[in-house]
C-alpha cells in the first residue's frame, strides 16, 4: 500500500513540474515531454527500492546513472537524464518540497561534440527533386523541403506552421523556435515559389473543414514531425541519397552550405535560432572536415 501511495505522489509531482514546464518557462511540449520521460525513468529505479522522488540520495543518481551506463546508454543520453534531475530537484527545492538537491555534486559525463550529419548540395537538389509534384501530396512534400532547406527551419517550426505565419509580399516567414522566441527569416526565391504553387493548388484539395496550419496530411489534418521524417525517407530512397539522414539534416545542409559560402556566423546564427553563437560554430567545424574529405579524395598525396 505504500508503494501505491509513493507512486502516486510521483505521478502527481511530476504532472505538476510538467506544467510548470510548460507555462511557466515556456519550453516546448517535445522538451516537456524528453525531461517527463527521463524523470519517469528514475521513479520507476527508485520504485524498485521502495523511494519516492523526494526521497532519492546522491548515492541513488550515482547508482542510477550508474546502471544506465552498464545498459549501454550514451554518455550524451547520461548529460540529458542528469540535466532533467538537476532540473526537477531545483523546482523540489524552491517548491520546498526537499531540503536537499541529490544531483549536488554529481559531476555531468565529458561529452565530445558529434558533428550535424549533412548533406553535398548535389544531394539536396536530388532530394528537392523526388517528389511527384504532379499531385497534391507530391506538391506539398516538395514545398515543405524546399522550406526546411531554403529557411534552415526544425521539423518542429515547420508542422506547426499556420498560414498566416507566411508573407509573400515582404518575402518573409515567422517563426517561434525554442522557448517560443520569435524571428524573421527571408524566404527564398524558390521556396517561396512552392509554397505559393501548394497553396493554392494542393491545399484547397487536402482541406477538411477549417484549420490555419500551412501543411495538411491526407486527412486534411496538421501533419506530424513522424509523417514528415517518413517522406524525406521515401524521397531519400527515391532519389538514392546515401546521406545517413537525421530529421534535421536540411537545416544542418542549410547552415553548412550558407558557411561554406562564406556567410557571416551572426547571420547564420540569427536565421537558425540558435541563441548562443558557439551551438552556430559546430557548422566551421563541418566545413573544415568537408575539405579534408576533398583534399584526401582529390589530392595526388592526400
Amino acid at each position: 500500500m505504500a508503494e501505491v501511495d509513493a507512486c502516486m505522489a510521483d505521478r502527481v509531482i511530476l504532472l505538476e513540474f510538467s506544467d510548470m514546464l510548460l507555462i511557466e518557462r515556456g519550453l516546448s511540449a517535445n522538451t516537456v515531454s524528453a525531461y517527463r520521460s527521463d524523470l519517469n525513468s528514475f521513479a520507476a529505479w527508485l520504485g524498485g527500492r521502495d523511494k519516492p522522488l523526494t526521497r532519492a540520495t546522491r548515492d541513488d543518481v550515482h547508482a542510477c546513472l550508474a546502471s544506465r551506463v552498464a545498459d549501454g546508454r550514451s554518455a550524451r543520453s547520461a548529460a540529458r537524464f542528469l540535466s532533467a534531475l538537476r532540473r526537477f530537484y531545483a523546482w523540489c527545492l524552491r517548491e520546498r518540497r526537499m531540503s536537499e538537491d541529490p544531483t549536488a555534486l554529481v559531476a555531468a559525463p565529458i561529452l565530445g561534440r558529434p558533428l550535424p550529419v549533412t548533406m553535398t548540395e548535389t544531394e539536396v537538389r536530388k532530394l528537392l527533386h523526388a517528389p511527384d509534384t504532379t499531385t497534391d501530396i507530391g506538391l506539398r512534400d516538395r514545398a515543405m523541403l524546399e522550406l526546411v532547406y531554403g529557411c534552415g527551419l526544425r521539423v518542429s517550426e515547420l508542422v506547426s506552421i499556420t498560414v498566416d505565419q507566411i508573407n509573400a509580399r515582404q518575402g518573409v516567414i515567422r517563426l517561434f523556435g525554442k522557448g517560443n522566441k520569435e524571428r524573421l527569416v527571408p524566404l527564398g526565391e524558390h521556396a517561396l515559389r512552392w509554397v505559393e504553387d501548394y497553396s493554392r493548388d494542393a491545399r484547397p484539395v487536402l482541406l477538411s473543414g477549417t484549420s490555419d496550419t500551412l501543411f495538411l496530411s491526407r486527412r486534411g489534418a496538421a501533419m506530424t514531425r513522424q509523417s514528415f521524417w517518413y517522406r524525406v525517407k521515401a524521397h531519400a530512397q527515391r532519389a538514392a541519397v546515401s546521406s545517413d539522414l537525421s530529421p534535421h539534416s536540411l537545416r544542418h545542409a542549410f547552415a553548412t552550405h550558407l558557411v561554406n559560402n562564406d556567410a557571416d556566423l551572426r547571420v547564420v546564427q540569427l536565421l537558425l535560432g540558435h541563441s548562443d553563437l558557439s551551438t552556430t560554430q559546430i557548422y566551421t567545424h563541418v566545413a573544415r572536415e568537408r575539405l579534408k574529405q576533398l583534399h584526401s579524395t582529390h589530392h595526388p598525396r592526400g
